[in-house]
């Protein structure tokens, strides 16, 4: 059976990116069918707009996606594809695990972290408009009991799916009062129906503070969308940075998988931007999938290739100067190698 997947390639680097991380899942001998779709800058001129509506048809349709990543203009231009997907299809729950890889020079080892993170409201729900254009600007926070029950909810599931013991809900109670008093409220609610599972809270600027501290006393934190997103990047810097962690988008029925670095336009076409974000979201679908022993070996080959430290890209290497990192389809084949 092959499995249906809707496949951006994104922009600037993400086609180069993604066409590594395809070669790679196919390696596994899971048979898929891509459903290629644009999006992004680059069909601005064809359709007036980054995300025309067949692409939000063909994920509709296969109920999975993997993409790559999408440049996103800062404060002028068009809202963010990736935003505007989740909020399109309701996908409301982020899911980026931050875990240590040998190979990679760290400050805390063994850490293995979850940051689930609300993804349609909050700061993002996008309601900002100019009061005095200018000179001062306002943006409205949305926080629902509906929103915060299922993310909550989501945390909890996945910590007791995948044999995780602890989440910890990440707010700003003290100061946002009726928000965040009301998402912390709620998540002390949806604790009691998971008694096998440890829950605790934590304010977030104490929250950043005690993960660069002592990273391993947490492993599932379930922030609203702002705290979700400076979090979630504050631990992939703990494991060595964007380029090497995951993201996973989830709605009642549709997944979207992506890496959540930047496009890096200035290298595209250079073979030289580090896949491993993506092919790691590649290992999340399969497992997504149920392809759970495939998802294994491509993970394990990663690690192997990464704690190796020779088939790979320059910011991998101790370096960034070195003249043996490989490119972006070198270390591909090397992890393809891995699986054999």
């Amino acid at each position: 059976m092959a499995y249906r997947v809707t496949l951006i390639p994104g922009d600037g680097t993400g086609p180069e990116i993604v066409t590594a991380t395809r070669r790679v899942l196919e390696a596994t001998g899971v048979q898929f069918e891509w459903d290629i779709q644009e999006a992004g800058a680059d069909v601005m001129d064809q359709f007036g707009t980054p995300l025309p509506d067949v692409v939000l048809d063909s994920i509709r349709a296969n109920k999975v996606a993997l993409k790559g990543p999408i440049t996103t203009p800062v404060g002028t231009g068009f809202r963010s594809v990736n935003v505007a997907i989740r909020k399109a299809l309701d996908l409301f729950a982020n899911l980026r695990p931050a875990w240590t890889m040998q190979g990679i020079p760290v400050c805390h080892q063994n850490v293995d972290l979850v940051v689930v993170r609300e993804n349609t409201e909050g700061l993002y729900a996008g309601i900002e408009h100019d009061v005095i254009p200018d000179q001062a600007a306002e943006s409205i926070r949305i926080i629902t009991r509906k929103g915060s029950e299922r993310i909550v909810r989501f945390a909890f599931d996945y910590a007791r799916d995948n044999g995780r013991h602890k989440v910890t809900a990440v707010h700003k109670a003290n100061i946002l009062k009726a928000t965040d008093g009301l998402y912390l409220k709620v998540a002390r609610e949806v604790a009691q129906h998971y008694p096998d599972i440890e829950f605790n809270d934590r304010i977030v600027d104490n929250m950043c503070m005690q993960l660069t501290q002592r990273p391993g006393e947490y492993d599932v934190l379930v922030c609203p969308n702002l705290f979700g997103d400076i979090l979630s990047d504050l631990c992939s810097g703990l494991v060595g940075g964007l380029g090497v962690v995951p993201g996973a988008n989830f709605g009642q029925e549709i997944a979207v998988f992506e890496p959540v670095h930047g496009s890096a336009p200035k290298y595209t076409g250079q073979n030289k931007v580090n896949p491993t974000a993506t092919i790691l979201s590649g290992v999340l679908m399969l497992r997504h999938l149920g392809e759970m022993q495939a998802a294994q070996r491509v993970q394990d080959a990663v690690a192997t290739v990464i704690r190796q430290g020779k088939s790979v890209t320059y910011d991998l290497k101790p370096a960034r100067e070195d003249p043996t990192a490989v490119g972006t389809q070198e270390m591909a084949d090397a992890i393809i190698q891995a699986m054999t």
